[in-house]
């Protein structure tokens, strides 16, 4: 009987492909900083990966349908709860269900809905622009990471209390994980040239790093602190049944056991 711990694994070439797409997407995200010219395009081919990364989990069973159909179900929820956040100095009522449902089927799984529910939402809420790739990467990470936290800890399970203490912690990094990721995008084409804080094209690692840290401090804390404290009160509040509820789902709908027909033998004299 599998138990409802059990969390997706990995095969080796979803893991190849999650790599690759992963490398290539975060170089689109700190290009500033080893400058060798415009790389948008990058994300061309990161999106190209992560739909291969799909098609891959299909082809060999890693993900069955029920789960495709869990994940279209959760991701139309979260599409559903974005807009009622908007993003409004950064309440964004959306990363509590992105972890607790990563937490529960996994890092692949968590790292597919992350970029399917941000996709979806964008396009709900008019989001679409050249920023979404960042958010679409920025989000299957969460995912990821959220399904890949600890199970176990000194052997026992990591569950109550603890779990939801885990939860939050990561909420609160995830927070503010994603406004840094989001400014390293923002940062290059905001501010012009003449500035300070301005972007330097070519210029040192250390001085561009220098300028992206206090713009970074000086323009998101607004966001990102008000995005982590709301995760983290949602998570309080929902973390127990959202968990309870998603994890009998898992057992009830026997995901990844393949459905078996056996000939009863009958004595015939």
């Amino acid at each position: 009987m599998k138990k409802t711990t059990d969390v997706y694994r990995l095969s080796l070439q979803s893991k190849f492909v999650l790599t690759l797409t992963s490398v290539v997407a975060f170089a689109g995200f700190v290009w500033p900083f080893f400058y060798v010219g415009n790389l948008h395009w990058i994300f061309v081919i990161a999106i190209a990966a992560s739909a291969l990364l799909l098609v891959s989990e299909i082809g060999i069973g890693s993900i069955d349908a029920k789960s495709i159909a869990l994940l279209g179900v959760m991701s139309a929820f979260i599409t559903l709860l974005r807009p009622l956040g908007a993003g409004a100095a950064g309440l964004e009522p959306i990363w509590f269900a992105l972890i607790i449902a990563a937490r529960v089927f996994g890092p692949s799984w968590g790292f597919l809905l992350g970029i399917t529910s941000m996709t979806t939402s964008a396009l709900l809420t008019g989001g679409v622009g050249p920023w979404l790739a960042y958010q679409i990467f920025a989000a299957g990470w969460i995912g990821l990471l959220a399904g890949a936290l600890p199970q176990k800890f000194a052997g026992r399970l990591i569950r109550g209390a603890a779990e939801k203490v885990l939860l939050i912690v990561f909420g609160i990094v995830a927070s503010f994980a994603f406004g840094i990721l989001m400014d390293l995008q923002f940062w290059p084409w905001v501010l012009g040239s003449n500035t300070q804080l301005s972007y330097i094209p070519g210029g040192a690692l250390s001085e561009n790093l220098s300028r992206f840290i206090t713009f970074h401090f000086a323009s998101s804390m607004a966001w990102d602190i008000p995005r982590a404290i709301l995760t983290s009160i949602l998570i309080v509040l929902t973390a127990t049944p959202f968990l309870r509820a998603l994890r009998r789902t898992y057992f009830k709908a026997a995901f990844l056991t393949p459905i078996e027909f056996k000939e009863s033998a009958r004595t015939f004299t």
